[in-house]
């Protein structure tokens, strides 16, 4: 299992020992962004789901605070969202989190993708009943470095160097609200502590490569002027032998 520390606005902090994670996919409120989501995926050669919104089940280890994914190849990514935590009090908490995806076998199986790699959430976290009233306006971005290896992402880990691009740039608004999510969880039994949901994301930006050396993710609160925020490098792993 993973044991995750989360620091609150106030100072104090919540252990979490994470008994299950789950990743919601295709979950935006607009179908116009769910649709660009699977055409984003589409060109991927990801067939489209035979449902949405979507739940995938994931290893509890694959919840991570981590400054570095190790990964076998150049073509992953990650994908800004938020995560719904349940502490060990039962309390709600959300935080910034980066579903990274191996999209070579999300070809194959979008469910076996979401478990080759982890879901990198933030160190802080927001009661959930403390920006309950304003989540539509709390801002999700990401940014992604390329340390400027040739084709798609050296994934050889920026160390922070090269020019960040935003990737994705939207609002809670655009998806399906914590709130929608913890009455799923409800009626099956899931709302227990120690589950991590992740919660799908937005669209990418046109022409921006994904496959990268740096992801950034932001969760922000206008109102405050809090942000919450998650970077790591990727990280290629060496060839392996036999």
């Amino acid at each position: 299992m993973a044991l995750l520390t989360f620091e609150l606005p106030d100072g104090t902090t919540r252990r979490v020992d994470v008994v299950q994670v789950l990743n919601a996919g295709y979950a935006g409120r607009s179908q116009d962004d769910v649709a660009a989501h699977v055409a984003e995926l589409a060109e991927l050669g990801v067939p489209a789901p035979s449902v949405t919104p979507a739940l995938y089940p994931v290893a509890p280890y694959l919840a991570q605070h981590t400054d570095q994914v190790s990964v076998q190849h150049g073509r992953t990514s990650g994908e800004a969202e938020w995560a719904l935590v349940v502490d060990g009090d039962g309390e709600l908490l959300l935080t910034a989190a980066c579903d990274h995806t191996d999209r070579e076998l999300e070809v194959h199986g979008v469910a076996w993708s979401k478990n080759a790699g982890p879901d990198v959430l933030a160190r802080r976290a927001w009661r959930l009943a403390d920006v309950q009233e304003r989540l539509d306006a709390l801002t999700l971005r990401a940014w992604v470095t390329h340390a400027g290896h040739a084709g798609h992402g050296g994934h050889g880990g920026s160390g922070g160097s090269g020019e960040e691009t935003i990737i994705q740039d939207g609002t809670l608004a655009e998806l399906l609200t914590p709130g929608y999510w913890a009455q799923v969880l409800r009626e099956r039994g899931d709302l227990v502590p120690g589950t991590v949901l992740i919660s799908g994301t937005i669209p990418m930006a046109e022409g921006v490569d994904q496959f990268a050396d740096r992801w950034r993710v932001e969760l922000g609160d206008p109102a405050t002027g809090d942000v919450i925020e998650l970077a790591y490098d990727v990280v290629r792993m060496p060839a392996p032998i036999g």
